[in-house]
């Protein structure tokens, strides 16, 4: 006569809690497993066994999982892609999903619709990078995450570089049209922040990447800008970073303030960040009008036109990278990039605080004063800016040579 094995407590509970769930959801045991099974008239049977023991110590957890897969199955994922999911993992779709032809059919969207792309931009900007990811995803070991499926599209280009910022924005962009046009799970929704992906460029990359440029190489390069509204909002946006020293980033951290005791304006800077060379702690920034070559000295009068007007500069890969992008499509920008790169010289917009720490020590405006009003140490102002040491060196002896 066979053995009886009666049910235990737990386990009533547990197959009571599935059954609730939804129709046709059962738990069982499987080889000391717990095991889910779905049936439902006129649908094929679905099961998947889960890494919990058949015992009571394991039920709770058990059917923790087992309700997270449950919600999962309600968007739209198969059960087994749900179990994946609620493990950690990414749902092994590439058999399962014509990724190829989703390629096709996003370039279509790209090139007819919206704001449409030109096919040449396709081929140079999109292509290589979507051809890279379609090809590990139908490969016999394929990413298992958007962020290795990223990382592995981009990891051939340095950290913080523009085509690594290129093929991260591109290849986020399909996994997006995936999901909510080629009912691809949510679970390949790519990270809404990519600068983990991308990267940033080693400390020591601002300082190597540019040069300064001169007062009237600013001003001029200010009038070749194009005279209408948008025109004159990137225009103060070169007059606040040159008359200011600002990092690109320092933009979206400005602000004036009025002194308690006396009431006079002056321009804040609230932003603050730790970096390998300390931190930068919100300051007091000190105006140094440029002077063209004529002599005179500019009165833009930025802080009387406070507020001002500026450009969105709140794109995916950050302020430098907006203004960045406007400029190289500006001729007079391009022009005074070639006349640099002939002498060997490099231009970012960078070069921009680059030129007001020159010209404050031009002005004999000490180390310690320049590095306060720049946010950083005299140690980082120094190791960053060489020619600081070099004009305050020549100051100093000019005014010990006394006769």
């Amino acid at each position: 006569m066979p053995k009886v094995v009666r049910e235990q407590d737990w386990e009533r509970t547990l197959r009571g809690q599935v059954r609730e769930l939804s129709t046709g959801w059962s738990v069982k045991e499987d080889r000391g497993r717990v095991r889910i099974k779905i049936r439902r008239p006129g649908q094929p049977e679905q099961s998947v066994t889960l890494p919990f023991a058949w015992a009571k110590s394991d039920s709770g957890d058990a059917y923790i999982r087992i309700r997270n897969v449950y919600a999962l199955t309600q968007e739209g994922n198969t059960l087994r892609q749900a179990a994946e999911i609620a493990a950690g993992k990414a749902p092994k779709l590439i058999e399962q999903r014509d990724w190829p032809g989703a390629l096709e059919r996003f370039k279509a969207q790209k090139l007819e619709h919206g704001t449409a792309i030109k096919p040449g931009t396709w081929a140079s900007k999109y292509q290589p990078v979507l051809g890279d990811a379609v090809a590990l995803l139908t490969s016999r070991k394929p990413p298992t995450t958007p962020a290795d499926l990223i990382d592995r599209c981009i990891r051939s280009w340095p950290p913080g570089s523009r085509t690594r910022q290129e093929r991260s924005r591109n290849l986020a962009q399909f996994l997006r049209y995936c999901v909510t046009r080629e009912q691809v799970p949510a679970v390949w929704v790519p990270p809404a922040d990519l600068k983990e992906h991308i990267g940033r460029r080693p400390p020591t990359a601002t300082s190597k990447a540019s040069d300064p440029i001169t007062d009237q190489q600013i001003l001029d390069l200010i009038s070749s800008l194009p005279d209408d509204a948008a025109g004159h909002r990137w225009a103060d946006v070169l007059r606040l970073m040159s008359e200011l020293g600002l990092r690109p980033i320092e933009l979206l951290h400005l602000c004036v303030k009025a002194d308690p005791k006396t009431g006079e304006r002056h321009w804040w800077c609230s932003y603050e960040k730790r970096a390998g060379g300390g931190i930068t702690k919100p300051r007091r920034l000190f105006p140094l009008p440029l002077v063209g070559a004529g002599g005179d000295a500019q009165q833009w009068r930025l802080l009387e036109r406070w507020p001002i007007e500026l450009p969105s500069l709140r794109s995916g890969n950050g302020a430098a990278d907006a203004i960045a992008t406007y400029l190289n499509r500006r001729e007079g920008w391009r022009t005074l990039r070639a006349h640099l790169e002939a002498q060997g010289q490099r231009l970012s917009c960078y070069s921009f605080r680059h030129s007001y720490s020159v010209r404050g020590h031009q002005r004999g405006i000490d180390n310690g004063s320049m590095a306060l009003a720049m946010g950083h140490s005299i140690e980082v102002h120094c190791r960053s800016y060489p020619w600081a040491t070099e004009a305050g060196a020549a100051a100093a002896f000019e005014r010990a040579a006394v006769p």
